[in-house]
C-alpha cells in the first residue's frame, strides 16, 4: 500500500516502529536483571508507574525517574549509567533504506518528526545514530518534536496543534504517519491528513 500525496506538502513521521526499530521487551528483561519483580516485568502493566509518561512529557527531571525505577526495582544501588541502559535496551536501530528514503522525501516535501520520547533516550540516540550513518539525525528533518520538549504527547488533540502551530503547516496539505492508531485517531482530530503504517508495513516503501 503506497501513502496518497495527492496535495500534500508536508510529512510528519513519528519515531518508534516507523522510522526506528524497537524491542519494548529488551528493557523489561534488562530491568528484571537490576531486580525488579513487580509490576514492571508483568507485559500487561509494562510501564503502567506514572513515572514513565512524566518522564515523557517532561513533568519529572531523569534524576526523578531514575529514582523512582530504584524503588520500583527495590534496588536502590542500582547506577545512574544501569537504569538508563536497561531503558535504553528497547532501542534498536533506524535502518539505512528509511535514512535514505527521509532523504529523499526531503527533496519535494517539508518533513518533521513527532514522537512521544524521552530525554534519556533522545540523548543516547543522537550520538549512536551519527556515529551508524555518518550525519545528525535531526538533520533528516526541517524541525523536530519530541514530547518531553512540548511537555504533551500524542494522542492528545493538545500535542498535534502545538506541532502544527510551531511547524507552521496547513493540517489539510500535512500527512501523519504513525504505527499506532490512537495516534492516528488524534491526528484526524487535529485536521491532519494521516496514514497508519500496520504491522508488516515498511515506511520505505510507503512513497
Amino acid at each position: 500500500m503506497k501513502a496518497d500525496l495527492s496535495n500534500i506538502k508536508n510529512i510528519i513521521f513519528d519515531l518508534g516502529r516507523v522510522l526506528l526499530n524497537l524491542d519494548f521487551d529488551a528493557s523489561i528483561q534488562a530491568f528484571q536483571q537490576l531486580g525488579s519483580n513487580g509490576e514492571l516485568l508483568d507485559h500487561k502493566n509494562a510501564y503502567a508507574d506514572p513515572a514513565f509518561y512524566q518522564l515523557e512529557i517532561g513533568k519529572i527531571s531523569p534524576d526523578e525517574f531514575r529514582a523512582t525505577v530504584r524503588k520500583l526495582l527495590n534496588n536502590p544501588n542500582a547506577s545512574d549509567t544501569e537504569i538508563d541502559d536497561a531503558w535504553y535496551a528497547m532501542i534498536l536501530d533506524i535502518p539505512e533504506n528509511r535514512v535514505k528514503k527521509l532523504l529523499e522525501l526531503g527533496k519535494n516535501y517539508k518533513v518533521f518528526l513527532f514522537s512521544n520520547t524521552n530525554q534519556i533516550h533522545i540523548n543516547k540516540l543522537l550520538p549512536e545514530f551519527k556515529a551508524q550513518h555518518g550525519i545528525d539525525f535531526p538533520s533528516l528533518f526541517d524541525a523536530v518534536y519530541y514530547s518531553h520538549e512540548l511537555n504533551d504527547r500524542k494522542p492528545e488533540v493538545s500535542s498535534f496543534n502545538k506541532v502544527i502551530s510551531l511547524a507552521n503547516v496547513v493540517p489539510a496539505e500535512t500527512l501523519f504517519v504513525d504505527d499506532l492508531e490512537k495516534n492516528i485517531i488524534g491526528a484526524q482530530q487535529a485536521g491532519l491528513q494521516t496514514f497508519w503504517l500496520q504491522e508488516g508495513m515498511e515506511m520505505a516503501e510507503l512513497f
